[in-house]
């Protein structure tokens, strides 16, 4: 009798233990490319354990890397929500591996921030304009406008990355182009005034350059609103960012929650999470815009240029813009390079 007891025990714990097992497995939400150096997702993470119960485990992934897994495993997906630049969402979207779903807080979201059908949505977007080292500019006053680049004044202190190669590259390309008259169909403009910008000698990295703004070797380096803030408010440097007068681009980073998702229901409350009050905040917090203009707490908002200046940062069609993406890359590189 003694014996049966123990071993009904044994299996009784075995039991729980599977149960436990499988219980806590249940809690998980798998994100590809959520990593909690980028974005403060280590925040994010944390807050959504708290509030929801569901742990995501952090992903270092780019969305490169995350897109080209995503459709590898079409046929049986681990992933239950993926984190995007635009463009690759858009491709994900034709490759069939992300599935629609509205979250708490669609309706907030600006058209041209979302797809229709909620195939993806913007969590939070970059705006690209100057983010400039005042030091290192030595008197020389602070450019306000894409006109202003050109002057023979500022030879030598301009940086911008690749936009043949780096995604924020091109979209100063896109939004120069925009600008001064083009569109995504005529980059004239663009290219134009690229070939004009050559005469300022500017240093053209492939990789980010945010040290080298930090560090004065590069005073004026197109880059995203974020890396400003975060050089002047973190890293204390006297680093202004300028949304230039003629107009600029904003970029979404996007969700979307994976086709066949295993773990659906989870994925719905990561997805609802990341768009309410308290997930917009932490993507502020880290000097991303929340793209719930409302969520965006006072005291954060203080620290972002005023309503009236990030006005002039717009959206495009950003399926046209990662369709005609070679396109520019090819001409950038036989006319301007």
């Amino acid at each position: 009798m003694q014996k049966q007891l123990k071993n009904f025990a044994r299996t009784a714990l075995l039991s729980f233990g599977l149960a436990a097992s499988v219980s806590a497995f249940a809690q998980n939400a798998i994100c590809y490319n959520c990593p909690p150096e980028w974005a403060d997702w280590a925040s994010q993470i944390k807050a959504i354990k708290a509030k929801t119960g569901v742990t995501v485990p952090p992903d270092n992934k780019n969305s490169g890397q995350s897109l080209a897994q995503l459709v590898a495993e079409k046929a049986s997906p681990v992933a239950d929500v993926t984190y995007l630049g635009v463009t690759f969402a858009i491709q994900a979207q034709k490759e069939g591996v992300v599935a629609a779903y509205k979250p708490a807080g669609w309706n907030d979201i600006p058209d041209g921030l979302k797809d229709p059908q909620g195939n993806w949505f913007t969590i939070h977007t970059g705006t690209l304009g100057f983010m400039v080292n005042v030091d290192a500019l030595k008197g020389k006053p602070v450019p306000k406008s894409w006109a202003d680049l050109l002057k023979p004044e500022y030879k030598g202190l301009i940086g911008y990355l690749d936009p043949s190669s780096a995604f924020v590259g091109y979209v100063g390309a896109v939004a120069v182009n925009q600008a001064r008259g083009g569109s995504l169909d005529n980059f004239g403009p663009g290219i134009d005034y690229f070939k004009a910008l050559q005469k300022n000698e500017p240093i053209v990295p492939k990789q980010t350059a945010y040290a080298r703004v930090l560090s004065g070797e590069i005073a004026i380096l197109l880059d995203y609103d974020f890396n400003a803030y975060r050089a002047q408010y973190k890293d204390k440097a006297n680093v202004q960012f300028v949304i230039p007068t003629e107009g600029t681009l904003v970029v979404p980073y996007v969700m979307s929650k994976v086709a066949n998702a295993p773990n659906g229901n989870n994925a719905n409350k990561v997805l609802d999470f990341v768009l309410s009050d308290e997930g917009q905040a932490i993507w502020a917090n880290a000097y991303l815009r929340p793209v719930r203009a409302a969520a965006m707490p006072k005291e954060v908002q203080a620290r972002f240029l005023p309503a009236n200046e990030y006005a002039r940062a717009k959206s495009v069609d950003y399926s046209k813009m990662a369709a005609v993406q070679k396109t520019f890359s090819d001409r950038y590189l036989k006319d301007v390079q």
